[in-house]
């Protein structure tokens, strides 16, 4: 059981470090792509949706590629800083960060593009700046979107597993998340401690994709 806790506590903090990244990631490059016109902008949609559509393994070995001791970026960070990401919860965190993105943009994108353009301009016209205006008048009319985003990426973190296993491994207690913790169960015939996991993680998603649910633009008026 004291295997099962510290899966479940890395799993925690890889997820909740992989939502902030993506809170700052996800809502920056949502509100680009709903506001500006640029070359190039839905091959950067595509681009970005990737994870969701792309097999999670091979997701992993494009990140070996660039952040292995071999990789451009991974050897440049040994090399200048001494930092290795690869059998690192650092890594998982990246792994599950890259997996979890879409989930947060694509509803950030939504929410911005929901907002009533009218608004915005009321305020230009009364003198706000653009920093003033994303802050007091968009943010506040997207948040419920991009909540249900972020919990929405913490779920599909918190689930992460291929990715995971490629980059950070299976090292009980310290890259041993929850998702990696019930294959290695399940491989080594201990069907208590696999049970246990499973129900663990299945509480924990469904909480929060009934959070999600409560927080979908389309249920404002439901409440």
């Amino acid at each position: 059981m004291e295997s099962a806790w510290m899966a479940l506590a890395l799993s925690l903090k890889v997820a909740g470090w992989a939502t902030a990244i993506n809170l700052v990631l996800g809502v920056a490059v949502g509100y680009l792509l709903a506001r500006k016109r640029f070359p190039g902008r839905d091959l950067l949609d595509t681009v970005l949706t990737l994870p969701l559509v792309m097999p999670p393994t091979v997701l992993g070995y494009y990140l070996l590629v660039l952040i292995g001791r071999r990789g451009w970026l991974g050897g440049w960070l040994h090399d200048q800083f001494g930092i290795n990401l690869i059998f690192t919860w650092q890594g998982a965190v990246l792994a599950a960060t890259i997996v979890a993105f879409p989930l947060v943009f694509k509803p950030a994108r939504a929410a911005f593009e929901a907002v009533d353009g009218q608004l915005e301009q009321a305020a230009r016209v009364l003198g706000v700046s653009e920093f003033a205006l994303f802050l007091r008048v968009t943010l506040p009319l997207a948040w419920r979107g991009i909540l249900a985003g972020l919990l929405l990426g913490f779920a599909r973190a918190m689930g992460e597993f291929g990715a995971t296993l490629m980059v950070a491994g299976s090292i009980p207690g310290r890259t041993q998340t929850l998702s990696v913790a019930v294959y290695e169960a399940v491989q080594a015939g201990q069907d208590h401690t696999a049970n246990v996991l499973v129900l663990i993680t299945s509480v924990v998603c469904i909480a929060v994709l009934l959070g999600a649910g409560k927080l979908a633009p389309g249920r404002v008026g439901e409440r």
